[in-house]
């Protein structure tokens, strides 16, 4: 049990002294960056499984006697 506090410890003074933490204004472009790209990556993936849905669906309906 003391390994394991003492990994925390340490793992917590190396956060405080060596990380070097962007500013907060740099956080909040960054996170608006991301979800911006996500949201046009995600409307993309939609985009393609619809585009794949209907010509899968087109495709069977060709084949029905």
């Amino acid at each position: 049990m003391a390994k394991i506090v003492n990994y925390i410890s340490e793992a917590f003074e190396e956060l405080k002294s060596n990380v070097t933490w962007p500013e907060w204004a740099e956080v909040q472009k960054y996170t608006i960056t991301v979800a911006v790209f996500s949201i046009i990556f995600a409307l993309a993936t939609w985009g393609v499984d619809e585009l794949f849905a209907k010509s899968i669906a087109g495709f069977f309906n060709w084949l029905k006697p």
